[in-house]
């Protein structure tokens, strides 16, 4: 909070009192059992003052015509930046994600995947993984294999490992000398370069060199120009699990209001575009309901934190649930994930093939 209220130490004690009975039972908390709960000598009348002081900063509400009062998006943001207890993990839920993270020995989309999933099954919420940036990418070496009416099977090998296999349908049939003209080609100028770079002057250095290229070679050097089309909407922008947890929790619970989840859950642009501002904030980002900017996520809120490689931030992964979530739990498994997340993909680019 930029500008947080000034309470005294007893209405901070019951305003912290009341959000954990609420998250807890998911209820509105009235006077007498904040008074029970707050363990302090106070009148039911002086407790009632508190929570109107709290209610007029618009720290609690009361929903529809209840005695008890609820926290506020403000109440939950003074709640987590001031008042908030982070609890360490239990060791043996720390041996059990390191270990599914630590050695996992499939492709990093896996790891990400399984990540996205024990998320998920911690917290019995939902699960998101945005899968890493691709700001760069190195073209390592191409190879173009004839298949049948037209077809043929390109080999892409980027940055120092990553195989890229594609199909891709010609205008004519190619022979293999053609083919391996033209990876030779590409091979020979390219090897080492910037792959968005190999795309954009591909088709530049063709024409400014055309005179001296024979009409095979530029025939199927197009073919090349074909095949490093970039294809990255092929690629799941995020890895999203344990959706239907949400149905658990009845604030979300309507289908009116799960229909609208479900639908930003699937609008591909603007869940990247809430995930990617998160991923320069160092340590664990939280938006609150409303502060997402989205209504459907108005009952929601989404705890964060970026994962590197290189110590260089490429992605982000969190846990989305409703308000009232634990954030005392959730915080640590967060962060603690995008820790092993990070350390896991670094193993990978480092080992040997």
């Amino acid at each position: 909070m930029s500008n947080p209220p000034q309470l005294s130490e007893r209405a901070q004690h019951l305003l912290k009192v009341l959000v954990e009975r609420y998250i807890n039972d998911g209820e509105p908390v009235g006077s007498r059992a904040l008074a029970r709960e707050a363990g302090l000598n106070l009148s039911p009348a002086t407790i009632r003052n508190v929570m109107a002081d709290l209610e007029e900063l618009g720290l609690i509400t009361a929903p529809h015509t209840s005695a008890g009062r609820m926290p506020t998006v403000t109440g939950y943001r003074f709640f987590i930046d001031t008042l908030l207890t982070v609890k360490p993990l239990q060791q043996d839920l720390v041996r059990q994600i390191t270990h599914n993270l630590d050695n996992h020995q499939d492709t990093p989309d896996d790891l990400l995947e399984t990540a996205s999933r024990l998320l998920s099954e911690v917290s019995h919420m939902a699960g998101v993984v945005t899968l890493p940036r691709r700001e760069s990418v190195t073209f390592r070496h191409i190879e173009f294999l004839p298949l049948s009416e037209q077809r043929i099977l390109v080999i892409l090998v980027t940055n120092e490992q990553e195989v890229h296999n594609q199909i891709i349908h010609a205008p004519r049939q190619f022979s293999p000398a053609d083919l391996q003209t033209a990876a030779n080609y590409l091979n020979s100028l390219y090897a080492g370069k910037d792959l968005a770079l190999v795309r954009e002057t591909l088709f530049q250095d063709m024409m400014e060199t055309r005179h001296q290229l024979g009409q095979e070679i530029r025939a199927a050097a197009a073919i090349a120009g074909l095949a490093l089309q970039p294809n990255d909407h092929r690629r799941k922008p995020f890895v999203l699990t344990g959706e239907i947890n949400l149905m658990d929790f009845s604030e979300l619970a309507s289908t009116e209001r799960l229909r609208g989840l479900f639908e930003t859950f699937h609008q591909k642009e603007d869940m990247v575009g809430l995930l990617d501002r998160c991923i320069e904030s160092p340590g664990v980002k939280i938006f609150i309901g409303e502060e997402s900017g989205h209504r459907a996520l108005d009952q929601c809120s989404l705890v964060t934190a970026s994962y590197s490689i290189n110590d260089h931030a490429v992605g982000v992964l969190g846990v989305i649930g409703p308000t009232r979530m634990g954030y005392e739990r959730v915080i640590p498994l967060v962060d603690l994930t995008a820790k092993l997340v990070g350390a896991a993909l670094n193993h990978k680019s480092l080992s040997p093939s």
